[in-house]
């Protein structure tokens, strides 16, 4: 994959540490990557996971997500 992006937070004042993502051509997948090594693994999700994944972070708050963590464990 040649379309690796980073956020938009992770700039020189954070140490440009950040993960990487990048959707297949048809966006049926969503790669993620450590930014500090790329060559290493990435992890691959399907789009409506990872899609499901990013809403939730934006809409959970902290606490919600401690919460269904212990539910969950």
């Amino acid at each position: 994959m040649d379309n690796w992006r980073k956020s938009s937070y992770s700039g020189e004042g954070d140490g440009n540490e950040c993960v990487e993502i990048a959707p297949s051509p048809t966006y049926t997948h969503v790669s993620i990557r450590d930014s500090k090594a790329p060559a290493r693994a990435m992890l691959t999700f399907p789009g409506g996971s990872f899609q499901a994944f990013v809403e939730t972070l934006k809409t959970d708050t902290v606490q919600e997500r401690v919460t269904r963590t212990r539910t969950i464990t």
